[in-house]
């Protein structure tokens, strides 16, 4: 999450557009994904996204590498398509599974599809902050208790990992190695137990700790979190207008046959 973050903190075109607009549009991406059904507009797409990726200045393989760690979160449903849709086979492996053209087709474009929307996704989280990114959903009409809910949600994870890093530090003085084979692995899986309680026990002091300070500074359930008064700019409305004129080729495209 701190690399997230990273990045998500840099300086670019897309990085300084207004956050609302960036939420807009993923949403959009991902709606027209869900609806197309022509192979080489989801292509088309993705190479949209890819460039976009290029002009934020993020890295490359960093956003790579997890658009291909989520891929199989989901891309598991497209692999079984060829097997269990019905229609004209192509192919019998053993056992009498076979494989349909129809099925091949439908599980291409259910995992072109999935990778627009997580190319979306993984663009969004990499030119949007976590705080601006809530802020944001919070001035699209998000609950005031759910934004609230979140906005700490952040701030504490965050914090629990920098607790993490200090009870592992604390163990690597001390010469633990959870993968050394050499020690009995009920003993490793003691310690591991022991790290795990010790998260509980820190989280819950350093919460207390942060409520009573936030008690202390007028905080209660009528609070409200502070947003800055943003307009959206030019470059928002060209942005915007860009990408659903871009859209709209692609639909003029495929009216006039030409992908």
């Amino acid at each position: 999450m701190h690399s997230i973050e990273q990045e998500a903190n840099k300086k670019s075109i897309l990085h300084n557009l207004d956050g609302r607009i960036k939420i807009i549009l993923t949403v959009g991406i991902i709606l027209y994904a869900v609806y197309s059904t022509d192979l080489m507009v989801l292509l088309l797409m993705e190479v949209y996204l890819i460039v976009l990726i290029l002009l934020s200045k993020i890295s490359i393989p960093h956003a790579f590498k997890r658009i291909i760690l989520i891929i199989p979160l989901g891309g598991f449903i497209a692999l079984f398509q060829p097997f269990i849709r019905p229609g004209e086979i192509i192919y019998t492996l053993p056992l009498g599974i076979t494989i349909t053209y129809e099925g091949t087709i439908f599980g291409i474009l259910l995992l072109s599809r999935l990778i627009v929307c997580i190319t979306a996704i993984v663009l969004l989280s990499s030119i949007t902050p976590m705080q601006e990114l809530i802020n944001s959903t919070r001035k699209l009409g998000m609950p005031r208790e759910l934004s609230m809910i979140l906005s700490l949600m952040i701030r504490y994870i965050f914090m629990f990992y920098d607790e993490l890093i200090k009870i592992r530090n604390a163990q690597k003085t001390r010469n633990f190695d959870i993968w050394n084979k050499k020690t009995a692995y009920m003993w490793r899986l003691k310690q591991i137990s022991y790290t795990i309680m010790m998260m509980f026990l820190r989280s819950y002091e350093q919460g207390e700790k942060v409520y009573f300070s936030m008690l202390s500074r007028g905080y209660s359930d009528k609070s409200n979190l502070y947003n800055r008064n943003k307009k959206i700019g030019s470059k928002d409305f060209i942005f915007i207008i860009a990408t659903i004129s871009l859209v709209l080729c692609f639909e003029l495209m495929k009216y006039f046959s030409f992908i």
